[in-house]
């Protein structure tokens, strides 16, 4: 049952599929963007600098829809929750593109759809999964299987670190998923969800840069400024605002589930824009993937 006064979740629609196709699209970019200016700017470093600026946009975007950036509303709890484990989950994303391929990166960042659908099944009323969206999200996770096995075996365990990275973002990303549609947060602004997230991430993702002895910022070049504009701009501030948009409208393991598309974005735009290489056996896990979407999501 949906709390009373509180706006009720519903399948995806045309509007739901558009924006998180553009979403998928976007968000497959963004472990390439990050790959690019490794050499220009530390990988930590460039998600705290990505956070500082689309706080700033988020700010100040609040203030002119007359959105109270402080507020004595109930949110406080919930909000540092979401935005500790926000911080860790990119802490994990960005530091384990130096150990492994932007496209192995974005198969494993997306374990978290199959979690988070699992998550919302299990806890949150009226989301539950049917026998078909069961073995799509059963797929998938064979999928990721195959996927690491591949990356442990081929390259003698190489990727395994930052693999292991991607995955355990992933687990953080579901958790924070669920934990919004568990709290008051399920009903408060996107805005106001989005800023405790990238807000308290600012903080935590400049301490793990400092005691991970990063060098920070080597270069400011217009390539790292054209991907920290992506980064911080698109990224961190318009497609995560979106994203918490759909998430107080929609079904939220639909969604999840839909999100699916990104890694196989990801994989494309890693082999086409850096070179990376790919195995038969990681377009297989990729193919699976990809099949688990077709059942999960419709």
């Amino acid at each position: 049952m949906t709390p009373a006064g509180a706006p009720s979740r519903r399948p995806l629609d045309a509007t739901a599929y558009g924006v998180m196709l553009a979403l998928c699209v976007l968000w497959g970019l963004q472990q390439v963007a990050v790959k690019t200016i490794l050499g220009d700017i530390s990988p930590v470093m460039q998600g705290a600098l990505r956070s500082s600026v689309a706080t700033l946009l988020l700010v100040a975007w609040m203030r002119q829809r007359g959105i109270d950036v402080i507020a004595n509303d109930g949110l406080l709890p919930s909000g540092l929750f979401v935005g500790v484990l926000f911080g860790i989950e990119f802490v994990c994303i960005y530091l384990g593109l130096q150990h492994t391929n932007a496209s192995r990166m974005s198969v494993f960042v997306y374990l978290a759809p199959p979690l988070t659908a699992l998550g919302v099944h299990w806890f949150v009323p009226g989301e539950h999964l049917s026998a078909r969206q069961w073995i799509g999200i059963a797929l998938a996770f064979g999928g990721i299987a195959v996927a690491f096995g591949e990356g442990f075996l081929s390259a003698s365990g190489a990727t395994a670190l930052g693999d292991g990275l991607g995955i355990a973002a992933a687990v953080i990303w579901a958790t924070t998923t669920v934990a919004i549609r568990l709290t008051p947060l399920s009903h408060a602004p996107a805005e106001k969800t989005l800023l405790y997230q990238i807000g308290l991430s600012v903080p935590i993702l400049f301490l793990a840069s400092h005691v991970l002895g990063e060098p920070g910022i080597v270069t400011l070049s217009a390539k790292a400024i054209a991907s920290l504009a992506f980064q911080s701009i698109v990224i961190a501030f318009a497609s995560f605002l979106a994203w918490f948009w759909l998430l107080t409208r929609y079904l939220a393991g639909r969604l999840a589930v839909f999100s699916f598309l990104t890694p196989l974005f990801g994989v494309a735009f890693g082999v086409l824009l850096l070179g990376e290489p790919v195995t038969l056996q990681f377009l297989a896990a990729v193919v699976m993937v990809g099949a688990g979407i077709a059942l999960a999501a419709r």
